[in-house]
Formats: C-alpha cells, structure tokens, sequence
C-alpha cells in the first residue's frame, strides 16, 4: 500500500481505524462487557453511514411501501382526536432511519387535519441528513431528554430498541456471571468469554435456576429510556407506538445477531461494519411504562395491527389510483403483514396516558 492509500496523522503516524482501536484498546486494558461492546460498534456503524435500502445493509418497514407509515399516522391522528386535544402535539420519532416512516405518518395526520411538530432523536450526521430532506424543518435531539414538555407527545419507535445494547449473562457452575468480549484465537480477533464478575442479581428469580450454559439478556438502557418517556407521557399527555421483534420475558437464549448485505455475519468480525440487533424484551418496557402509571396495550403481532388499521382497504385505493401498482401494493402487504413474513415476528406495544382512549389496531 502507498503513501496515498494509507491516512497519516499530523505526527506522521498511520491513523488507526475504528476496529484496531478498540482490538488495541481491549489488548491493553482487558476484555469490555458486552453492552460496552455493542454500544461502541453500533455508534460507529450508524454514525459513519446509511445501511438502509437495498444498496444498505436492511430495510425496514416504512422502506417497503407508504402503508405503513401512512396507518401509523392515522393511528395517532385518530387517538389525537378521540383524546378532546385542542392544541397539536409534538410528533417523536426515535431513530427515523431516513425519514421515510416520519414523511408518511405527518402526511397522513396532515389529511386529518393534524399537524404536529416534528422532533427526530438521532445521532448519526450521516442519517441526519436524509432525515432532513424527508421531513422539512424537522427538530433534532441526541437523546429523549432534550424533547420538549410543553405539550402532549406522539412518538414512534420502529427498529430502534432492538439496536440498544444488550447485557448477557451465563450460567457457571457458580452461579450467573457477566458475558465479556475479550481478544480472540485460532484467527479470530475478538470473542465472548465468560466474564469474572458474578451477576446473579440481574437475572430474574424465574429463569435463575437455568441449565449451565443458560444466557439471558437484559437492556437496561432501554429500560431508563422508557421510563424518561413514560414520565414525559405521564407528565404532558400522549402516546407511544414501539414496533419491533422480540419477545415477552423473562425468557432465556442469546438473540445477538449481525447483518451485513441483507445476510446474517459473525457479530464479532468486520468489526464497525456490521449492523447488531437483540431481539426486545416487551415485557421489560412495557413494565418500566406501567411503572409511570401508564396504560399498556399489548404487544401485539404486526401483521393483526396493521390489518385492523385497515392496510388491505389502503392496498385497495392505492391500487385504484394507480392499476399497474396492484401486484406491488400486494405484495408489499404480504410482506409486511403476513404471519410467514414480518406479520409475526415483529410485534408492536401501544403506551397511553391513563386518561386517554384506546388506540385503534391493539382489539
């Protein structure tokens, strides 16, 4: 490699990338947790590109047709209206990807004569800026904590909490201890290893007395952001729509997992290049809401939310404006609604502040 093809620092030194840094920084001081993990790939992966699109690395819902962030917004326009609110509220999304979901649910609320603010928490320049150009004089956080209180918040969150890092502990014959990821062999740079710390304390009593070799997951960083919220909610008013795949716990099993083109990789290679996910634990959030005196509603299967919000008369009206988009339009909707496709793997939560209705697609 030349002078040209390798970055050099002011002091003439090669600069290291992101994976050799943290491969050195581990060799020097000691294997991280694997949330530490998690949280540093992660920000660098969404901060230093867009993975979205068929060009990307995933696509998520709102990619796959307008449907569905267009009943997303009906959905909150019409809890909205049924709430009695004179004054619009703020629309949050968590995450927005490139904006799409957002575009549609405001341009839907719009046609229901609602037009809320919009504030976007995001904190990756590169996502940032598409975010921009979907949603015009969008507002823009790096946490939920800077959202304004004011009035009654409308937010979203669709594929936003299975990114959140993830503790893991694993049975021994000791008893629970931390899931670390420490310097790797036999070729492999990084890898998890079980960690000395013991961690019993986490891992609730029903799941406790697991087979060795038992992992189980937490995320407690979605957990403190949930409950920001829910106090937020419980405070100003509004509602919370969270879509994304997981599970009700406590439940066992190591859900860790990377994608790269569309296909599934080793979550510890390509270091930083790689998109990780846990699956949610629905249970856990939508106890930290009840835990602000928030209502519950569900988790329920997308496939059954999106069809009681009526994405097959949509599909139809759609089509009708526009016949040469029929086979599109159907199978955009199997894709999204279909129990063999995202319809049940992805479940969506319903939050509401306790004096407000029940929001449509959850009965």
């Amino acid at each position: 490699m030349n002078s040209a093809e390798t970055p050099v620092s002011t002091f003439g030194r090669r600069e290291l990338g992101f994976a050799e840094r943290l491969v050195r920084s581990i060799h020097a001081g000691g294997p991280i947790s694997l949330a530490n993990y998690m949280a540093q790939v992660n920000a660098h992966y969404y901060g230093t590109r867009n993975p979205l699109g068929t060009d990307g690395d995933f696509i998520t819902a709102p990619e796959i047709s307008q449907m569905f962030g267009e009943l997303i917004g009906l959905c909150l326009a019409d809890l909205w209206q049924r709430a009695g609110q004179a004054n619009a509220p703020y629309y949050v999304e968590l995450g927005p990807g490139r904006g799409t979901l957002a575009a549609d649910a405001l341009r839907a609320m719009a046609q229901a004569r609602l037009a809320p603010q919009a504030h976007l928490v995001e904190t990756s320049p590169a996502l940032r800026a598409h975010q921009s150009t979907a949603v015009a004089h969008a507002h823009f956080h790096d946490d939920v904590e800077t959202l304004p209180t004011d009035r009654p918040l409308l937010v979203v969150a669709n594929e936003f909490f299975d990114a959140l890092p993830i503790a893991q502990a694993v049975k021994a014959e000791d008893g629970w201890r931390e899931v670390m990821v420490g310097l790797g062999g036999e070729g492999a740079t990084l890898a998890p290893l079980t960690g000395e710390r013991r961690v019993d304390a986490r891992v609730p009593e029903a799941v406790r007395h697991a087979p060795l070799g038992a992992v189980h997951e937490s995320c407690p960083v979605g957990a403190t952001i949930m409950l920001t919220l829910a106090r937020r909610i419980a405070r100003q008013g509004g509602a919370m729509i969270l879509i994304d795949y997981g599970y009700e716990g406590p439940a066992l099993g190591d859900t860790l997992q990377a994608v790269r083109a569309h296909r599934y990789a080793d979550p510890f290679k390509d270091i930083g290049d790689n998109d990780l996910t846990a699956h949610v634990d629905f249970t856990l959030l939508g106890n930290a809401a009840r835990q602000e005196g928030l209502v519950v509603h569900g988790p329920v299967g997308q496939g059954a939310f999106l069809e009681r919000l009526g994405i097959g008369p949509r599909a139809q009206t759609l089509a009708r404006a526009q016949p040469e988009r029929v086979t599109e339009l159907e199978t955009a909707r199997q894709r999204l609604a279909g129990e063999k496709e995202m319809g049940r793997l992805f479940k969506v939560l319903g939050v509401t502040h306790p004096d407000w209705p029940w929001p449509e697609g959850f009965r």
